[in-house]
């Protein structure tokens, strides 16, 4: 049985796993294509990658083997710079229909043996275990089970870290891949995550590794036995979540959310990279007018919106509300996704945003008017539908609001939802 050193017996208050497919883009490439097209190659056991279109900015690397890791090939890498470093490179074009599919399998297991599941990506995931795992004497060997059903049946290996918290259980799947079960338990942290460099703490791009190591830290250790206090002089309040991580600190639930493609939503990348906040809201307009469009198209409104927001070096976070009224009116959900954005964005350059809706209500309850709150939304709502009428009839481009002209770098990407 692969699996860390601690199989301890007493059960934490909390048992939290965090589920990582190995590689996934890559593993559901190379299993899709031995087990449905007859293909003897491996993808995951020679020098490959899936990669973006090399015409545009999507030309980078979405997924590596660990083969082509050995010649310094990495996610994000241009594949220009991929091919240098590795002339025999196999790239495959991504199918993202396919990965979709391997996704919701592996959920379809991760739900069977656990009702509480949280999925963080598409190829991510959090147990709260700490009910189901009540009778086990041993987590550990629970989670391995696991491990080895998901190999068995869907042909493709996850990484599971264990531990009392989200936090701690990501942080623990990052360790030796693949097809491995870690755990890091608070008295594992010392030997285990604080002498790994501040790069590797979850939640530090490298704007804030560039502010700590100005401050002479260097390690994730030296973070936790920093005072909370400097943290904060040098990254405001960021600086309190830092200590709090480094520290292993996570007091955050799994919550059993359904996944974005339940919902409504659309996102883009831009073929420059966004520094500037008007511009950054002209392409949420665009956005959230696609999205109004689909949901005015099936009469249904929505209650929650999030804004998504990926970095030039592809960290991603996001931002949610929840509406006091159900809308499908663009001018009002471009509204929220900007203060959204204004909470959210902290200055670094951005390479792609994103918009998505959930808690959708086919038959919204009548609005809540506030005094304060003079729109005609009555009014709003049918100059929508006059829009679109006369684009279903004359073309997306036959209508374009007036702020959007005119438009640059914007090159969308539905994501389907």
């Amino acid at each position: 049985m692969q699996g860390a050193s601690d199989n301890r017996t007493a059960r934490p208050e909390r048992l939290i796993f965090h589920c990582d497919v190995n590689s996934a883009f890559l593993s559901w490439e190379a299993t899709y294509r031995i087990h449905h097209l007859g293909e003897t190659t491996d993808l995951r056991t020679i020098p490959a990658v899936v990669g973006g279109d090399e015409s545009a900015r999507h030309g980078i690397v979405l997924a590596t083997s660990i083969p082509a890791k050995k010649f310094g090939v990495r996610t994000a890498m241009s594949l220009v710079e991929a091919r240098r470093l590795c002339p025999n490179l196999t790239v495959v074009p991504g199918n993202y229909k396919l990965y979709v599919e391997c996704s919701n399998a592996l959920l379809d297991i991760l739900h069977d043996v656990c009702p509480l599941v949280e999925q963080y990506s598409i190829d991510e995931a959090f147990l709260d275990m700490t009910e189901i795992a009540a009778a086990q004497r041993d987590p550990v060997a629970f989670a391995n089970a696991l491990r080895e059903r998901i190999r068995d049946e869907l042909g493709f290996t996850v990484n599971i870290g264990v531990s009392v918290n989200k936090l701690l259980a990501k942080m623990a799947s990052d360790f030796t891949k693949p097809d491995r079960v870690h755990t890091l338990w608070p008295g594992e942290i010392p030997a285990k995550m604080w002498p790994l460099p501040v790069r590797d703490l979850f939640f530090i791009g490298h704007a804030t590794e560039r502010k700590l190591h100005s401050l002479g830290i260097r390690t994730i250790g030296e973070v936790a036995n920093t005072p909370e206090s400097v943290l904060r002089s040098a990254l405001k309040q960021h600086g309190t979540t830092v200590y709090n991580f480094a520290n292993g600190i996570d007091p955050s639930p799994v919550i059993d959310s359904p996944p974005p493609n339940k919902g409504y939503g659309n996102s883009t990348t831009v073929n420059h990279d966004v520094t500037d906040a008007a511009e950054a809201k002209q392409v949420l307009l665009r956005l959230c007018d696609s999205v109004g469009t689909r949901l005015r198209a099936d009469d249904v409104r929505i209650s929650v919106i999030s804004v998504g927001i990926r970095t030039f070096d592809l960290h991603y976070y996001s931002h949610q509300a929840v509406l006091e009224n159900p809308t499908n009116i663009t001018r009002e959900l471009h509204e929220h996704a900007c203060r959204l954005f204004d909470a959210a964005w902290d200055r670094t350059p951005i390479r792609s945003l994103g918009v998505h809706t959930s808690r959708v209500s086919p038959d919204a309850p009548a609005r809540q008017l506030s005094m304060f709150d003079t729109a005609d939304y009555e009014r709003l709502e049918k100059i929508d539908r006059a829009v679109d009428a006369i684009r279903k009839r004359f073309g997306k481009e036959s209508v374009t609001r007036a702020s959007l002209l005119p438009e640059k770098g914007a090159s969308h990407a539905d994501d389907g939802s």
